[in-house]
């Protein structure tokens, strides 16, 4: 029986093919979109520096600097936008935190190996006292870096003092030094100041930088906090006039 040449064709290999693209595409940014939903009310209550913007700022960072080091910007740009979700100073534990983030993907279509993924990079990437291993895959990498540029320069000085003052952590005090080492517990709840912060984290994390980018970004920042903890030093001893 000939074929009816009044009857459309159907969708040819490469048609279908397309078409799986697009199904892919679109259930992605399905996921990005109830994933920014979600973290947009989840960090509404922070007002320590964990906020809204903060992730917009690390989200932004992370997708460009996945697009310039060949990173699946997907993975990062999902695991950017809830990678404070289980932080555990924004809930009662760690474990609450984690729990909070997997009921939350568990509502999501994503395949076992991504997820696996965005987990793991969200496990892995906090500072935590500076006694956590090196990431290893490309996009921990790249969320750690954009995460940690906002912790540096202007932003990173403003963030500093926000979660300072949210915590009633004094600015500054010339007797007490900075810690040298400390454990996981003591960088968390142990007695240091805003001032000292700097040197206990955010004057390391330039030397900490993965990508390329991110440590020629890391270096202006890097510099102009400390000219700014210069300036603050001078200004509290009155050694500026």
């Amino acid at each position: 029986m000939s074929e009816n040449p009044h009857q459309p064709a159907g969708p040819n290999l490469q048609e279908l093919g397309h078409m799986h693209n697009l199904d892919e595409i679109t259930a992605g940014e399905a996921v990005l979109r109830a994933a920014r939903s979600f973290v947009q009310g989840d960090s509404s209550k922070h007002s320590d520096g964990h906020d809204w913007p903060h992730i917009e700022r690390v989200t932004a960072l992370a997708v460009e600097l996945a697009h310039r080091m060949g990173a699946d910007p997907f993975i990062c740009e999902l695991a950017a936008l809830l990678h404070d979700v289980p932080d555990e100073k924004l809930n009662e534990s760690l474990e609450a935190g984690m729990t909070k983030l997997n009921d939350w993907l568990d509502t999501q279509p994503l395949d076992p190996d991504t997820r696996n993924k965005v987990v793991g990079i969200i496990s892995t990437i906090s500072y935590a006292g500076g006694q956590r291993p090196a990431v290893s895959s490309l996009e921990a990498q790249v969320v750690q870096d954009a995460d940690r540029l906002d912790a540096l320069g202007a932003i990173g000085i403003a963030r500093t003092f926000a979660f300072s003052g949210a915590r009633g952590r004094e600015m500054y005090d010339p007797s007490l030094s900075p810690r040298e080492q400390m454990t996981r517990e003591e960088y968390r709840n142990g007695r240091s100041t805003t001032i000292n912060h700097f040197y206990e984290k955010l004057f390391k994390l330039k030397d900490l930088m993965n990508t390329s980018y991110g440590k020629e970004l890391a270096e202006q920042r890097h510099d102009y906090m400390v000219q700014f903890v210069d300036q603050f030093k001078r200004e509290w001893e009155g050694t500026d006039r």
